[in-house]
């Protein structure tokens, strides 16, 4: 593998180091993070920069680009202490493409360019997370119209995205699992916000279904293939996440052995002290490994040799050793890391809930293992 970059990358590396030294992003992220509000201005100008059309095909208006630069944008990006969970939906715009009728995707491709959230999928429901069999949202087809019922839970960006995908159950017959295309300003529809530890930027709700009258043209995909989808973009969202975590624990890693060189305690800077010296060890370590990883994943996606539970170790693993590098960073950067809204705790807060969203580290567990053993029966 050569983790050289592209003349490309490098041009987009350079766009993202001029955009974030433009201002002082870390106030505006702070201020979003503490009203719970979504940052799109911040969101608006990456559009500007063509990153939310970056994986879009060609004849969409976007890059078609690859995994690795995927990673190497999302790196950089966490590395400069943006909330890149943010832009989750952004690269999976190809799933619109993908799944979508002409009519479908041509209302959500509207809003691309405009830093606004566009889409999310909704699937998890109160006794129905990574196991489908406690679903109860369903949907009934009468006189020619179909109506949804049920509730959704934990359902990121659903406070202010115009369309989510709902996975449902056909009522007659609840073997059939099926999504559906649903506008968010139609009648039935309520929200219910949820307050959480972190990722606070994006919005987190409980959803509920009265009667919700759709059309057949809302569907999305294939009927009764609404499960099979679902799985097919769970590696890219479990990626993201890698690569997400990745970039913060590299921020944070930066700032503490700045800080480590700077500050003095009995006459010496604190890096001078072997025991922080220890820490910033173990970090660089787990640092390679978190890059070793995401980019070998990205590059066996771009080359057709992922493997079935490639993504789902990344997510366990990064998210855990980035976890610990913040540990650390905060530990080095003593009473700064802990007050004053240093935006090390703020990683320190997200990372705790990337443990849980976007599937457990249990999940990942399982999944990752089930793959390795498969491979020597």
């Amino acid at each position: 593998m050569d983790f050289s970059l592209t003349e490309d990358q490098q041009l987009m590396v350079q766009a993202i180091r001029e955009l974030m030294a433009r201002e002082s992003w870390d106030q505006y992220f702070q201020e979003c993070d503490d009203t719970h509000t979504y940052p799109e201005r911040f969101v608006a100008e990456l559009a500007a920069l063509g990153i939310d059309s970056m994986m879009l095909p060609e004849n969409h208006g976007g890059m078609d680009a690859d995994w690795v630069t995927l990673a190497v944008v999302w790196a950089e990006l966490g590395r400069l202490g943006a909330p890149t969970y943010v832009l989750y939906q952004l690269p999976t715009l190809d799933t619109i493409v993908r799944e979508g009728t002409e009519e479908q995707i041509e209302k959500v491709l509207a809003y691309v360019g405009t830093g606004k959230q566009i889409w999310n999928a909704a699937m998890t429901e109160p006794g129905a997370g990574s196991s489908l069999s406690g679903m109860t949202t369903t949907y009934t087809r009468r006189n020619g119209k179909v109506y949804l019922n049920g509730q959704k839970t934990f359902i990121t960006s659903s406070a202010h995205v115009p369309y989510l995908v709902v996975m449902t159950r056909d009522a007659d017959n609840p073997d059939v699992f099926t999504e559906w295309l649903v506008d968010m300003t139609l009648p039935g529809i309520s929200k219910a916000p949820l307050d959480k530890l972190g990722l606070r930027m994006d919005s987190c709700c409980e959803v509920y279904f009265d009667n919700v009258e759709l059309e057949e043209k809302d569907l999305f995909g294939t009927e009764g293939k609404g499960f099979a989808r679902g799985v097919v973009d769970f590696d890219m969202e479990r990626f993201l996440v890698a690569a997400c975590d990745y970039g913060w624990a590299h921020c944070a890693f930066e700032d503490a052995a700045k800080y480590a060189n700077q500050r003095v305690q009995g006459g010496e800077t604190i890096g001078r002290y072997q025991l922080i010296q220890e820490k910033f060890c173990n970090m660089q370590i787990k640092l390679t490994n978190m890059r070793n990883m995401i980019f070998e994943i990205a590059w066996k996606f771009d080359n057709g040799l992922m493997g079935r539970g490639d993504c789902s170790m990344a997510k366990y693993y990064c998210t855990n050793a980035a976890a610990e590098v913040v540990d650390d960073a905060i530990q080095v950067l003593g009473g700064i890391g802990v007050t004053g809204n240093h935006r090390v705790a703020r990683f320190w807060r997200d990372l705790r809930v990337e443990r849980i969203s976007g599937g457990t580290d249990e999940m990942m567990i399982l999944t990752a293992g089930r793959a390795v053993l498969k491979e020597y029966r």
